[in-house]
């Protein structure tokens, strides 16, 4: 049953109106296709293709060191912010994911700000992944393609076709890919042991930056520099509460997914990092499109991850697309897009929410520049991160007593730690290609401008993320 919207202050106030229920029936996911083990799955698939490429040039960077103690204080702060998330999403299990913790927390604007820099995210990222994919395609001479575009056009159209066919029959695809991702990383790493030779981790020649040494070529400033290269060890493993309405069980089941996928991501990004800068080079690996190819050198074992490693980065891809497709069907499911954007068909996938984007990202991923639009795609995932870290910790003070099956150790300290690293992460952003940022940032206000102009005024009072508010302020007003 619809929940009316209490009376709000004037500073927070949105339009919102009562659909019927031809609206919502048209806007309708598969309920039940996902158990924990398939969403840890989608997890790993978020993020797999960054073991495989693009964190690599954060040793342009920092060097080694530099990009070791980065993604050090990385991997914490996604630790600490999945914990955070894995509460959240026991609480409020819905397709929008951040955007619903944040719509509850901070309000509409709160709300659409971190649904839009999700966005932002999720529609660069598969256009970066798209690139690293051509360098491996044309790596292995398959088809005779020797100029990218066209692998690009080719995994948009086949795997947003896939997509179209239901979210029970993509996750299985997608779980399949990813098991096969992971035995590529698996024989990776029996390959480089015996390459490894622990003087390739710092032959990168120091600069005269501060602090600068064999260790740390590019000095302190450049372990900062590299932050948005670690954070491709681990983007987009917050999409895992984007299934929430297609999972069985959620608020036990998204808890589980997400943690246990963030644990395998932990191993594999560690054993990458140190084994293929001490098997390659740290100087050799710094500018790769196909870094683990590279580090193997010529024999067997190369040739098979290089084929194995096209289905890591097709994994990333393939479910990325599922993500941004749930993100922007929730946000146009309540009114705050145009509404014919949360449209699905027989199968029950959002059509319009999977094709525009994929038409977006194509465009970008015609620029060729995979560094340019990992940097773009992190300062939308910082920025998200910075907003959720917030939600956690509003919600935690605000309603202590909002049931929450999984509740997260160490509480506001926890993602109080990821809110603070996150906040650096924006602005390191800036420090690696600051129009690349300022772009990104120019797209989120045009965004927010949209929504104080026109779909705050017309907000969806029955979907689902909208009555998870109205029910927190009908309670708050009760008590």
């Amino acid at each position: 049953m619809a929940i009316a919207e209490p009376t709000k202050p004037a500073s927070q106030a949105s339009d919102s109106h009562v659909e019927g229920g031809d609206y919502l029936a048209k806007r309708t996911l598969k309920t039940g296709t996902a158990g924990w083990i398939l969403l840890a799955g989608l997890g790993i698939s978020y993020v797999i293709s960054g073991d495989y490429s693009g964190w690599n040039f954060g040793l342009a960077e920092g060097g080694f060191g530099g990009l070791l103690i980065a993604a050090i204080l990385i991997a914490g702060m996604y630790l600490a912010m999945v914990l955070g998330m894995a509460e959240m999403s026991s609480a409020l299990p819905a397709a929008g994911g951040g955007y619903t913790f944040a719509r509850r927390a901070l309000g509409p604007w709160g709300g659409f700000a971190t649904g839009t820099a999700i966005l932002i995210e999720y529609a660069i990222a598969p256009a970066a992944i798209a690139t690293f994919i051509g360098a491996y395609v044309e790596s292995l001479g398959l088809f005779g393609i020797t100029d990218g575009w066209w692998v690009y056009l080719a995994v948009y159209v086949i795997f947003i076709g896939i997509h179209l066919t239901g979210a029970g029959e993509a996750l299985k695809i997608m779980f399949v890919i990813t098991a096969v991702a992971l035995v590529g990383l698996v024989i990776f790493v029996l390959a480089a042991l015996g390459k490894f030779d622990a003087s390739n981790l710092t032959d990168i020649a120091p600069t005269d930056a501060a602090g600068a040494s064999s260790f740390l070529p590019f000095g302190y400033l450049g372990i900062w520099s590299a932050v948005p290269f670690a954070i491709w060890f681990f983007l987009a493993i917050e999409g895992v509460p984007l299934a929430a309405e297609e999972a069985k069980d959620p608020t036990r089941n998204v808890p589980r997914g997400i943690i246990a996928a963030m644990g395998v991501l932990l191993l594999t990004g560690a054993a990458v990092l140190v084994l293929v800068t001490g098997a390659g080079g740290a100087e050799a690996m710094q500018e790769s499109g196909n870094p683990l190819v590279e580090a193997l050198g010529d024999g067997t074992a190369a040739k098979v991850v290089n084929y194995i490693g096209l289905a890591g980065l097709v994994a990333s891809f393939f479910s990325i697309m599922y993500a941004y497709s749930r993100q922007l069907f929730a946000l146009s499911r309540a009114g705050y897009l145009p509404k014919t954007l949360s449209i699905t068909n027989t199968r029950k996938a959002p059509i319009l929410a999977l094709i525009v984007p994929g038409v977006i990202g194509f465009l970008l991923s015609l620029t060729g520049q995979g560094a340019m639009l990992l940097n773009m795609a992190v300062f939308g995932a910082a920025l998200s991160y910075v907003l959720m870290m917030i939600s956690h910790i509003v919600l935690r003070r605000r309603e202590p007593d909002m049931p929450r099956p999984y509740r997260t150790p160490g509480g506001v300290v926890t993602t109080g730690f990821a809110l603070v690293i996150a906040a650096l992460a924006v602005v390191a952003t800036f420090l690696v290609d600051s129009t690349a940022a300022l772009w990104c940032l120019a797209v989120f206000a045009l965004f927010m401008v949209y929504f104080g102009v026109y779909s705050r005024h017309h907000l969806v009072a029955n979907s689902p993320d909208e009555e998870f508010a109205a029910l927190a302020r009908a309670e708050e007003e009760l008590g």
